[in-house]
């Protein structure tokens, strides 16, 4: 049994992080730690996918020595996927960001349910 949970660490460690941020999402109403939370699962994500996509013993698929075959390499796709997904991630961050310090600025809270309350009473 450990030699399956250390087989599958970064697996298990990619599940723990996502569960802990949304949790985080779901539980808090502070914005900032909602996006603390959402930070957190994309980079459980990543984990995930960086941990799947290596193969051991194989090198970063750069041609070098004149080896041409696919099996000396590992698959580049998950690398791409991560690092385009962490430049996504980096903009919705700095959105949320800019969008929570305007709702800061207007309502003078980070409550997400007392700005609920006071935008219903903007609309009376």
């Amino acid at each position: 049994m450990l030699d399956i949970v250390w087989a599958h660490l970064e697996e298990i460690v990619a599940v723990l992080l996502f569960g802990i941020g949304f949790t985080t999402l779901l539980l808090n109403r502070n914005l900032i730690k909602k996006i603390i939370g959402f930070n957190i699962m994309d980079t459980a994500v990543y984990l995930f996918l960086t941990s799947v996509g290596y193969i051991e013993g194989r090198a970063a698929p750069i041609l070098k020595d004149g080896v041409t075959s696919a099996q000396a390499y590992t698959n580049p796709i998950p690398a791409g996927l991560v690092l385009t997904g962490i430049v996504v991630s980096v903009s919705v961050t700095a959105l949320m960001l800019a969008l929570t310090a305007r709702l800061y600025r207007r309502y003078h809270t980070l409550d997400i349910d007392r700005i609920a309350l006071l935008m219903k009473g903007e609309d009376a």
